[in-house]
């Protein structure tokens, strides 16, 4: 019997959409073009350019057939000014503009090329920089550092998103006060967040909107059975001013 499957995407199904990202490639020997379901690649051309979905540039690079060029925004400079951003700011970076008659969304769109804007994280920009890190890293500037700074960005990231949960105490005496939490999505904008971080951060949200949704019910049925005794008691009241006249 088959296990039930969480809501949503799992890590592993979005970095495999991840892999449909074009980059641009520096081939090293001659190739004809591909005729894939989504439609021909160029054929490759030493020492021309050329874009290709990620899954096959990966390909070729493990073959040594052609080299990954990073895109702008993976590098050193790039990621700093972005953490530098990101840390005096309680909103997300922006992500890359979109042209205003655009039909196309990520992984489609051309925003881990070489000619990708350096100051705005892609949709994918975690795992297609932990892809690039992990089979690439002869081609990317300084590889150590960018995988220092893609972890300081993530952890900063995720801590704007945790932020929309916070703690609040209610009641009134000591008796009563109690903590719950609550939900604060005004401070939130989900504007620029990425594929993996909403992938990571749902069983987080989702398990306090859960113990939201239990203490509602609680209180609820407390508040349910608070109301019977109060009718049960002045039923029985009544009753008894009753038999005394």
């Amino acid at each position: 019997m088959a296990l039930p499957l969480p809501p949503g995407l799992t890590p592993p199904e979005v970095a495999f959409i991840c892999e449909m990202e074009m980059v641009t490639v520096i081939p090293r020997q001659r190739l004809e073009g591909l005729n894939l379901l989504g439609g021909s690649t160029p054929p490759l051309n030493p020492p021309y350019r050329t874009p290709l979905p990620l899954w096959l540039a990966l390909l070729l690079k493990r073959q040594r057939r052609a080299s990954i060029l990073p895109p702008p925004w993976l590098s050193p400079a790039s990621l700093k000014s972005i953490l530098e951003t990101e840390n005096g700011s309680a909103l997300f970076s922006p992500p890359p503009p979109l042209s205003p008659h655009s039909t196309i969304s990520p992984p489609f769109l051309a925003s881990a090329t070489a000619d990708a804007p350096p100051d705005a994280l892609p949709y994918h920009w975690v795992e297609l920089g932990e892809m690039l890190l992990d089979a690439a890293s002869d081609d990317l500037p300084e590889p150590d550092t960018l995988r220092r700074l893609m972890r300081d960005l993530r952890e900063v990231r995720m801590a704007k998103m945790r932020a929309g949960v916070k703690v609040a105490k209610e009641g009134g005496g000591e008796e009563d006060r109690e903590e719950e939490f609550s939900l604060n999505w005004e401070g939130v904008n989900m504007n620029g967040v990425g594929g993996m971080e909403v992938c990571e951060g749902r069983a987080f949200i989702g398990g306090v909107v859960d113990g939201l949704r239990r203490i509602g019910a609680s209180r609820e049925m407390s508040r349910r059975e608070k109301e019977q005794e109060e009718r049960e008691g002045g039923i029985g009241g009544e009753s008894g001013n009753e038999m005394d006249l």
